[in-house]
């Protein structure tokens, strides 16, 4: 049985390299290749988790566009908004790990994510009685669900009102999308500023109905996050002089941004996680707000094990780099902008070295990611890695 099960894992590996098959299913078959789980029923919550998002962010740019509408004088129902991010992949991940385990916590006959019967019983035709025994029998289990749902919906409403902030001081509005033309760069301005203003009052409205500790836990995210923007124009300052020879900046680049150590690491990371390069500088940048994310989870009483709290943080850490950083490697470049992409080119003296150590960073940290999702028993979040992992494009990079 194990000599098959390794032929298959290889016969999907071969299957996952071909490109021209969508991405989502290259992701499912290569992480059934690395990890050898293929769950039927963690596919299956995918659906469920993509619905539950999809709802979400329409109900969440509901009053988005009403307030737009407002503000160009147009009829409340005349406005479609959208906002490109894919911030909100790991609040989608976490739910689905909480749909997982109460589905496999829960005896056969009853799905607690859909509420309702299963198996013969359902197709036979509902049993109301039973159904409300049951639903009696796993109350605890319902309300969980509940919770880290309504705090899902917290938890996308916040990523996105801190990515629109974000987009808003870069002065970056391409991610801003309305249904109508947009006849001047001022009235683009204005109408990402709505955007953020009506959705910053939504996030506020939702922290209400929630304990102060989430509200901390989020707060405490942000203010980190933000610290490490502080150090920006330093590493811009580096960048610069790196890339007019400065021998002395290129050694600070290395002690300051690659290998930078941590006053006080946080608690889930261990020695050898310690020893990746860019940890703290990307963790800082882009971990710890889905740190908080998950510490909000916990705050709210849904428990959030360890494992996957590090196989979330590397994911994103990977999904930066491998995704963001590599496709805007040229202008970060030309701007003297710090990442550990541009960073590599500063370092190497050859471009082949350079790209090479982008693509063994990358695939380190989402290695790391999908390892933890092994762990945690979430195939959900190691698919989501593997995603990440083949939506990458390095050819854009000099090598």
């Amino acid at each position: 049985m194990a000599g098959h099960n390794g032929l298959w894992r290889g016969v999907a590996e071969s299957i996952a390299q071909r490109e021209a098959l969508p991405t989502p299913m290259r992701a499912i078959l290569g992480y059934y290749a690395d990890s050898g789980q293929l769950s039927v029923s963690a596919l299956r919550l995918q659906r469920a988790t993509d619905q539950f998002m999809t709802r979400a962010v329409a109900d969440l740019f509901d009053p988005v566009e009403d307030a737009i509408a407002s503000e160009i004088d147009a009829a409340p129902d005349a406005v479609e908004f959208e906002y490109d991010t894919k911030l909100t992949l790991p609040a989608e991940l976490t739910l689905g790990q909480v749909y997982y385990r109460a589905r496999r916590e829960t005896p056969d006959g009853f799905d607690p994510v859909n509420r309702e019967l299963t198996g013969l019983r359902a197709r036979l035709g509902g049993d109301e009685k039973r159904l409300d025994r049951l639903r009696d029998a796993h109350a605890d289990r319902l309300d969980t669900i509940e919770r880290a749902e309504r705090m899902t919906e917290l938890v996308t409403a916040a990523l996105v009102d801190g990515d629109m902030r974000d987009a808003l001081n870069d002065a970056e509005y391409e991610d801003f999308h309305v249904d109508f033309p947009v006849a001047s760069e001022k009235l683009r301005r204005e109408i990402a500023a709505c955007a953020q203003r009506t959705l910053q009052r939504v996030v506020d409205e939702r922290f209400e109905a929630f304990p102060p500790a989430v509200r901390e836990a989020y707060d405490r995210a942000v203010d980190i996050s933000e610290r490490h923007q502080e150090k920006d124009e330093r590493f811009r300052e580096l960048a610069r002089r790196a890339r007019e020879g400065d021998s002395d900046a290129v050694d600070a680049i290395e002690a300051e941004y690659k290998f930078a150590d941590f006053d006080s690491p946080p608690p889930m990371f261990d020695a050898s996680d310690l020893e990746l390069p860019y940890l703290k500088t990307q963790y800082r940048r882009v971990g710890v707000i889905y740190r908080g994310m998950i510490e909000m989870y916990r705050a709210a009483d849904i428990d959030v094990d360890t494992a996957f709290e590090k196989s979330i943080i590397f994911a994103i850490i990977g999904a930066q780099v491998w995704l963001d950083d590599v496709d805007d490697y040229d202008a970060d470049y030309a701007e003297d902008q710090l990442t550990p992409v541009t960073a590599e080119y500063l370092l190497e003296a050859d471009d082949e070295t350079a790209y090479r150590n982008v693509v063994d960073i990358s695939q380190t940290y989402l290695d790391a990611a999908k390892a933890h999702a092994e762990e945690s028993n979430s195939p959900l979040a190691g698919i989501g890695s593997d995603y990440i992992y083949r939506s990458g494009d390095p050819s854009v990079l000099p090598q």
